[in-house]
């Protein structure tokens, strides 16, 4: 399709029906983050991205189809103003969006977010006029203009990890007038310069609350981010930074997933089957199988959250209709076959890890299984912790003891 003299004019109206449909929804309850949404033009942030071809290879990976205004301008632009999360980088490769090619599997590194999750971040974290905020992963830089349109452009500070990304990022950003402070940095460290900030909020995730961020944060200001871990569970959390450098604060609800940090993403592990040649011969029937774990439901998303908080280094991965527990820090392993209707389990190491599962999975159950707004997370310096009246505490990846 051919170009428009003025792409401007298309995304118009289409940037209209996105704020409508997204006010129906209760999106946009606050006035002012609808305002923001109508005057940041996110087609500026997003000059292409990847939709899956719905095919596999030859080798069983997904394809991924590049989608620019060149190549197919009409869907280029309906997909930038939909409330969806439009991928932009795999594997950490910033692609050249001028002569893009089709990707073949490949792990996501970078999507524009959907908008109706951005502005939810920015109210969840009650983030208003007068705030100085950091924000921890730049990503295409439209999340940072909604913040620069609700608040100053010198309040904002969006940190990015990859270079190249916050490069694109900063050339959309300054193209439409927005002036924020732009630094290629971990988010695991925060942004020590501009501290301390009224609202931390992070666009990734990590398997425990960066201390940096506490000490960056005034005494009263708040920290939203995603926790996150290795058997792929999450929890959002909203913690309110305490005079004494503590946090505590309750998990929100609903399912929220954000790519991990990239300094804690998953290790690779090896072959499974190298794992399990130093198991025991002998198993016993697991007082639960694996089933609750790896559910579509919420329960099961919440699950695999809280068992991760007991086996923090442990992955899980099926195989030929056997399920592997890895746990790379200390050797541990356990598998888990189904026989005779039960899941028979074998389990090695100095952890015991689907033992450890099994403990959370019945704890849970004789709480009542609550919901994960029931959950405290309280931070300090010394360790993290999940508590809850019934439940015993659950120590977050990487720390000790309170």
């Amino acid at each position: 399709m051919a170009m428009p003299a003025d792409p401007e004019t298309d995304a118009v109206p289409l940037r209209a029906a996105m704020v409508d449909a997204l006010s129906q929804n209760d999106a946009l309850a606050d006035p002012a983050w609808r305002t923001a949404v109508e005057a940041v033009p996110r087609h500026r942030f997003v000059p292409g991205f990847y939709l899956p071809a719905g095919v596999r290879d030859d080798r069983g990976l997904t394809a991924w189809e590049p989608v620019t205004a060149e190549l197919d301008y009409g869907r280029w632009l309906a997909a930038v103003y939909s409330d969806t999360t439009l991928v932009t980088q795999f594997d950490g490769e910033e692609p050249d969006w001028r002569a893009p090619v089709v990707r073949h599997g490949g792990a996501p590194t970078s999507s524009s977010t959907l908008p109706s999750l951005v502005v939810r971040m920015w109210s969840d974290a009650e983030v208003a006029e007068g705030h100085t905020l950091l924000e921890i992963g730049t990503g295409t830089g439209y999340s940072t203009a909604l913040a620069c349109e609700r608040l100053d452009s010198g309040d904002v500070t969006s940190i990015e990890v990859d270079p190249r990304r916050l490069e694109a990022a900063a050339d959309a950003l300054y193209g439409c007038g927005y002036t924020p402070t732009l630094a290629v940095a971990d988010g695991l460290y925060g942004y020590w310069p501009e501290a301390r900030f009224d609202r931390v909020v992070a666009a990734c995730s990590f398997r425990a609350v960066p201390l940096a961020l506490l000490a960056q944060t005034r005494p009263g200001g708040k920290i939203l981010l995603t926790l996150s871990g290795w058997l792929y569970g999450y929890a959002r959390v909203l913690l309110t930074v305490a005079a004494d450098g503590t946090a505590e604060g309750a998990s929100l609800p609903g399912t929220v997933s954000f790519m991990s940090a990239r300094t804690h993403a998953v290790p690779a592990f090896g072959n499974p089957a190298h794992w399990a040649a130093g198991l025991p011969d002998k198993p016993r029937t697991a007082r639960h199988g694996p089933d609750r774990l790896v559910a579509v439901t919420q329960e099961a998303f919440q699950l695999r959250f809280l068992a991760q908080c007991a086996v923090p280094n442990a992955q899980m991965v099926a195989v030929d209709d056997v399920v592997y527990l890895i746990d790379v820090v200390s050797g541990s392993a356990a598998t888990l076959t189904r026989m005779d209707g039960d899941w028979q389990v074998r389990e090695g190491g100095p952890v015991r890890l689907w033992e450890r599962v099994e403990s959370v999975l019945e704890a849970f159950d004789g709480a009542g299984r609550p919901g994960p707004e029931t959950f405290t997370l309280r931070v300090c310096a010394k360790g993290q912790r999940l508590e809850h009246p019934i439940m015993p505490g659950l120590l977050l990846p990487g720390t000790v003891p309170l």
